[in-house]
């Protein structure tokens, strides 16, 4: 017996609702950014993007206008937020729509279909922000034949040589002992992502930089210090000479003669944004992406409690659906 229409409705709204429920959307309110689309993409299994990208998000839209639109890294069997899962992110085709791309990934592989969504957006020269592990967001070892195996992170710096202008290199501070503190390049200091920063800490340690494009400045330079927290003292020796990048903008050539906003920080875990320098580089970086002056004064204090899950693999909250982190 055939089903009836009356049968097959509740079906297809309940599997829309399922699938809805596997991002978080936060309506702009009013704000300068009314009308802009940001979208975060999180993704990795250790420093807790997923945690992060939510509290950016309903501040933007709640303080600052933008629609913010969070995708997470799900569970195919429970639908919770698993970090391990390489392969699944849902809601990716949003990007389509975005006028800013904010990544924090680590290894994804997602399916060709769902990848072309993300390479579009950079293909278009639109403009993105990669943070911490985002510098090796892609790593294809499931489909090495793919057509996007050529951004995986150990093919010629991959995505993030290539787009965010440095691919994975080492820890540079001691990582788990040694936190970081930016400080900004004296020479770019009146750069517009910079408006507002004095200071910036976090817990995370410096990553080592080889060498970034001729087309990269340089907006932060990261002090690998003594200790964990914001008072300890820089290391003596050679960790601080030169002190490492760690935080860029690229002015990124495409074929078509135009270029792109590309913005990288390899600071970014979701501590790093107790304290509110990095938070300020973040709205700074979303105003001037999007085309907007950016305030001498922004609020960047988040909405509501924002008490993060330290760093660490295997460190995640269990259990946890989308909609626990509106």
């Amino acid at each position: 017996m055939k089903p009836t229409v009356s049968l097959l409705v509740p079906l297809v709204l309940a599997s829309s609702a399922m699938a809805d429920d596997s991002w978080i959307v936060f309506e702009g309110k009013s704000g300068p950014g009314k009308g802009k689309h940001v979208v975060f993409v999180s993704g990795d299994e250790e420093y807790r993007s997923e945690e992060a990208f939510p509290m950016l998000g309903k501040l933007l839209a709640e303080k600052h206008g933008f629609k913010c639109t969070v995708l997470f890294s799900i569970d195919t069997k429970t639908g919770d937020i698993n970090p391990d899962e390489q392969t699944n992110i849902p809601g990716i085709e949003s990007i389509d729509s975005a006028d800013f791309l904010v990544l924090g990934l680590r290894f994804r592989e997602l399916p060709d279909d769902k990848m072309k969504h993300i390479v579009d957006h950079v293909e278009a020269g639109k403009p993105l922000l990669g943070l911490r592990t985002s510098t090796h967001a892609f790593n294809y070892s499931r489909n090495k034949e793919s057509k996007y195996a050529s951004w995986s992170f150990d093919s010629d710096g991959g995505f993030g040589k290539k787009i965010l202008g440095e691919t994975w290199v080492n820890h540079h501070g001691d990582h788990g002992s040694q936190s970081t503190r930016g400080i900004i390049e004296e020479a770019n200091k009146s750069h517009p992502l910079l408006t507002g920063v004095t200071d910036v800490w976090g817990p995370t340690d410096v990553y080592g930089i080889r060498g970034l494009p001729e087309d990269a400045t340089v907006l932060l330079r990261g002090a690998v210090l003594a200790g964990m927290k914001p008072e300890d003292a820089a290391v003596d020796g050679d960790k601080n000479k030169p002190m490492m990048p760690v935080a860029w903008v690229r002015d990124r050539k495409l074929d078509n003669g135009k270029s792109q906003k590309v913005i990288c920080s390899t600071m970014g875990a979701a501590t790093d944004f107790l304290e509110p320098g990095l938070t300020r580089f973040v709205v700074n970086s979303t105003y001037w992406a999007c085309g907007l002056p950016v305030p001498e004064k922004l609020d960047v204090e988040p909405v509501g409690d924002y008490k993060p899950t330290n760093f660490g693999f295997k460190g995640y909250r269990k259990g946890v659906k989308p909609a626990d982190m509106k």
